[in-house]
């Protein structure tokens, strides 16, 4: 089935090209520290212990929250870094759950003792995230860089359960670990998760070092068709992050229909941004564009005002396949690799291997005949 006949039986589902560009603040990713205790081999942000300077004060990251509430109410998801090493990440946390803000929280497991996970309990946070990334210790620590990091992650997991706390796990996909999906899929369910989002690597901060380590377009179309495949029949929330094709995949699917998208694929400017440890906000956490810091300039401002935002938001701007692509309105491409790949972040995503319709007719028409 051809992707604008799937697009025309989902009508009214699939957000038109007006309607999708529009700014619509859902969720925010708050990077409140760089400092951490572990030294990942996919780090965004290559963190590790700090002090960082200039990370933002409490009252600067209250005045944030005061912003962010005065015309939207996000998902805002605490991260690092490793959130727990900021003292009073609780207060930020209890600010923006009084503020009518969903608070959640992205640790990496070693530092969920019943002390802290009370606290986050108390704080109002809704939800936790670890990153599990191989099924046993060997796996795990070797992109951790930090022996008995899969012990001390799973024993918090463990806490984070019996005291009631909802909990996802999170594990970034590379040709090191893709083989053990599987694995690593049965022990979230074992473990209890709510959720389990696959992250596929996008090769920024200290993962520049692992991109011959990316999987192929082929390999993440035939990882993305597992996952829709799981995601029919898994008792958890299946979602894959840094995979805006996904949607196309699952449209393809004839067993998901548009209203089963959890948004459109890539929602950096669209729904979604990140805020830095000093306060830079960006489209997202993987595409290293700075559009605007609040120390500056008001958030609410930055959003709705940036350049750079904006021509995100206005998908007539999309280069190569992406531009020409009948599903852009609901995938978009990854603007992060774009960016690294061709240092372009309006250019076409380069792990993408469907090949628009529109650009295979052009492609027919400027053949000779027979």
């Amino acid at each position: 089935m051809d992707g604008k006949r799937i697009l025309r039986q989902s009508s009214g589902l699939v957000p038109s090209e007006a309607e999708g560009q529009k700014a619509n603040l859902r969720m925010v990713a708050w990077e409140l520290t760089r400092s951490c205790n572990l030294a990942c081999r996919h780090c965004r942000a290559s963190s590790k212990y700090g002090p960082y300077p200039g990370e933002l004060t409490a009252g600067e990251c209250f005045k944030v929250i005061d912003d962010i509430a005065s015309f939207s109410a996000p998902i805002v998801i605490l991260t690092g870094g490793e959130p727990l090493l900021r003292k009073d990440v609780f207060r930020i946390a209890e600010y923006g759950k009084a503020k009518g803000l969903v608070m959640v929280m992205a640790p990496n497991g070693t530092l969920l003792n019943d002390e802290n996970i009370n606290k986050i309990i108390a704080s109002g946070i809704k939800r936790i995230s670890v990153s599990l990334d191989g099924p046993d210790a060997g796996s795990h620590d070797n992109l951790r860089q930090v022996p008995g990091a899969f012990k001390q992650a799973c024993e918090g997991i463990g806490r984070a359960k019996d005291a009631g706390l909802e909990f996802q796990i999170n594990t970034t996909v590379t040709k090191r670990n893709i083989g053990l999906l599987p694995q690593v899929m049965k022990l979230a369910k074992d473990l209890g998760a709510r959720a389990h989002h696959i992250f596929l690597l996008v090769p920024t901060g200290r993962a520049r070092e692992m991109a011959g380590e990316e999987l192929s377009a082929s390999g993440y179309e035939e990882t993305l068709k597992f996952l829709a495949e799981e995601k029919k029949r898994s008792s958890l929330e299946i979602k894959a992050t840094c995979a805006p094709h996904f949607n196309r995949v699952l449209l393809q699917d004839h067993a998901y229909t548009a209203s089963s998208l959890a948004g459109r694929g890539c929602m950096a400017a669209v729904s979604f941004c990140f805020i830095s440890h000093a306060g830079d906000v960006q489209p997202c956490g993987y595409l290293e564009i700075k559009c605007g810091n609040i120390r500056r300039r008001g958030f609410k401002d930055i959003w709705f005002e940036s350049e750079v935002l904006n021509n995100i938001r206005d998908w007539g701007k999309y280069e190569g396949k992406c531009g020409a692509c009948e599903f852009r309105s609901v995938c978009g491409g990854c603007r992060a690799r774009a960016h690294v790949k061709y240092k372009n972040y309006l250019g076409e995503e380069p792990y993408c291997a469907y090949e628009p319709l529109k650009k295979a007719a052009r492609q027919n028409q400027a053949e000779p005949a027979g």
